[in-house]
């Protein structure tokens, strides 16, 4: 059952109150809320919560749901920052509003494009997600910088990460694009790589800004 966007709210401030800073409950007016609150309502019906006097407590029940509402929000603003560079407040509201569309399946892709990241980008830790466990397991690093290749290595250009125009647009006139193959051929003293039927050559500081969906 999906929770509503105010209860998801509720549940992240609850998780790191809780889980990350070590406290038993937390304030109503620290969490923004009054005691008729829908939100609260809702996670008080599905007993994720509890309420005794002033304060809320994450029951047991609600934890699960807590820790992906958490780890939604940290991918979404690891997403926003690395990939598409909103930073700052803008970054932070973005990431608040795509962490509620994170479902069926969309985490686990967001979170597989970014290498499975372990923290976001203010240094707190992001909950691991089942295929994180997976791809440790099985050694799947998925996407990586082109730097990670080893000469003979390649896969899929998964997306580019250049802030700078001109190094973008110099990267799309060799046709370096997003769901182009490329193969590492050499990594010194040049990056020389191969797309379609040509070879390129790059600094290492511009290597770093295409990521490669790994080939089996």
């Amino acid at each position: 059952m999906r929770v509503s966007d105010a209860a998801e709210e509720i549940l992240e401030v609850l998780w790191i109150a809780t889980e990350e800073r070590g406290e038993n409950a937390v304030l109503f007016e620290n969490l923004g809320i009054r005691k008729g609150d829908e939100g609260l309502a809702e996670l008080l019906g599905l007993a994720y919560v509890e309420v005794h006097g002033e304060r809320v407590h994450l029951r047991k029940e609600g934890r699960d749901e807590a820790r992906m509402t958490v780890r939604r929000h940290r991918l979404s603003e690891r997403l926003m920052m690395d990939v598409l560079d909103i930073k700052g407040d803008s970054g932070n509201e973005r990431a608040c509003e795509l962490e509620h569309l994170l479902r069926h399946g969309v985490d686990t892709k967001i979170c597989t494009l970014l290498n499975h990241p372990t923290t976001c980008p203010h240094g707190n830790p992001i909950p691991p997600g089942t295929c994180c466990e997976e791809a440790r397991a099985t050694g799947d690093v998925g996407v990586v910088a082109l730097t990670e290749l080893k000469p003979g290595e390649g896969g899929e250009i998964a997306y580019l990460s250049a802030t700078d125009v001109r190094k973008m647009q110099k990267l799309m006139s060799m046709g370096v694009l997003p769901g182009s193959d490329l193969l590492l051929i050499r990594v010194y003293p040049s990056y020389i790589f191969k797309v379609g039927n040509s070879e390129f050559a790059v600094d290492e500081d511009l290597a770093r800004e295409i990521f490669i969906r790994k080939g089996n």
